[in-house]
């Protein structure tokens, strides 16, 4: 797919993204030359960074709500290693270095690059010894019944974020391309020296470029219908807000606490095709409020827009009660999608479990969600799932398995995948039981 030089800069910068490649970048620093937009520098000495890659939350964008907005580009790259069996140590070397050069390049922020890479259990599977029981890391499987994906089972996942669509061009091209410089420093070692990318993946997420991106060349992509419906306003496709500070577990919650791997976390990545011709054309406002978040935010006429009203916390604590939610269905005949999948996100003190970081993609010119998901442990994802999929609350014909059961009907899961994020003194082609 070329790039359309008619585009506005925005726009045209969320498609060379998607594009990718030596042109893509080119063609991005045309429209945004490095002279007049100077990206911030890194740091000479990596120990300068904090232990935890997914650490992000303080070093991009936030509001005065004290939500945190995600990077607006992203790139995820599933690679894997070049040669059979376990790392050399010369790998382990190179990959460090190419990694210290991103260090050195960028500033940690939303301004310059934020990323991590971390590790499947197919990459630990490499090695005799088994990781420590302080890790959870299951290889991946079917969450539902009525789900059928494709398990990214890669060696490592390369996660790139900023705001410069320029820069995630940039350190892609500097790390498996031909670029000798990333932000004026020379490149010596790249990752593609000892990994190989088997699938890259793009998304975005901020008000106004889901509308943006709802139509290619004129026409609606697949999975938006005729009407365009999403709203300027919108961060995501489906319409509303997402990723309340008061509904995300803290950076502190999800990382794993014990063993060689403190200071780590494990991720959950799922991609998921969205559907959303009867979302909206079949669907009112008041009915999208009642899926998204609950019947109960319907009624008391909680959510205006696109929810920014909510602030911080979308309320749906409030609504979690079986009672509660058996009311709803018998009066509405639906339940709402936070509302099941919050039953099992909070744990005895009423703490949210996993941090959510999920954005939108038009990859293949079609509406979809990458859901990557921190945790301390896999199985914390796996049962925030099970309560999501509402399979206990089918009793009301109303409710089946998919229709009327908060948004089940409109998203479909193509990928999944499971992944360590080690600690970054471990985050250079670890063994299981690093020393």
């Amino acid at each position: 797919m070329g790039l359309d030089e008619s585009l506005p800069r925005r726009q045209f910068m969320k498609a060379a993204v998607a594009v990718g490649g030596a042109s893509a970048l080119s063609a991005c620093l045309g429209r945004a030359p490095r002279a007049g937009e100077p990206v911030p520098e890194g740091v000479s000495d990596s120990s300068e960074l904090p232990q935890r890659q997914h650490a992000w939350n303080e070093r991009v964008r936030g509001d005065d709500e004290g939500n945190v907005h995600l990077p607006r580009h992203q790139t995820i790259l599933y690679l894997n290693v070049d040669a059979d069996g376990t790392p050399r140590s010369d790998a382990r070397e190179t990959v460090e270095a190419a990694l210290r050069t991103l260090d050195r390049a960028y500033e940690r922020s939303n301004e310059g690059l934020v990323y991590s890479v971390a590790y499947s259990p197919s990459y630990f599977e490499r090695f005799d010894d088994s990781l420590p029981d302080s890790v959870d890391l299951p290889e991946p499987r079917r969450l539902s019944g009525f789900e059928n994906p494709e398990f990214d089972t890669q060696d490592t996942l390369l996660h790139l974020a900023s705001d410069r669509a320029d820069v995630v061009l940039e350190a892609e091209e500097a790390m498996f391309g031909d670029r000798s410089e990333v932000n004026g420093l020379a490149v010596a070692d790249r990752l593609g020296d000892a990994l190989t990318v088997d699938d890259r993946r793009t998304g975005f997420i901020g008000a106004g470029m889901p509308a943006e991106r709802q139509t290619q060349r004129g026409e609606p992509i697949s999975g938006i219908p005729d009407s365009l419906p999403v709203p300027e306003a919108s961060p995501l496709f489906m319409g509303f807000e997402a990723g309340f500070a008061g509904n995300q577990a803290t950076e502190d919650y999800v990382t794993i606490e014990a063993g060689p791997f403190a200071g780590g976390t494990t991720k959950h990545v799922a991609n998921l095709r969205q559907r959303l011709g009867d979302w909206y054309d079949e669907q009112t406002f008041e009915e999208r409020v009642m899926e998204m978040f609950s019947p109960s935010h319907a009624e008391q006429g909680r959510v205006e827009g696109v929810g920014a009203n909510l602030g911080a916390d979308s309320g749906i604590d409030a609504f979690l009660d079986s009672e509660t939610i058996q009311q709803s269905i018998d009066e509405h005949g639906r339940v709402g999608h936070a509302q099941k999948a919050a039953r099992a996100n909070r744990d005895e003190d009423g703490n949210v479990r996993i941090l959510r970081r999920h954005v939108e993609s038009t990859d293949g010119d079609m509406a979809s969600l990458h859901f990557p998901s921190l945790q301390r442990r896999l199985s914390t994802f796996e049962e925030v799932r099970e309560a999501m999929n509402g399979d206990d609350l089918t009793d009301n014909p109303s409710v089946r398995q998919r229709v009327n059961n908060g948004i089940l009907e409109y998203v479909f899961v193509q990928n999944r995948g499971n992944f360590l994020v080690p600690p970054r003194r471990y985050r250079a082609l670890p063994t299981p039981r690093p020393a």
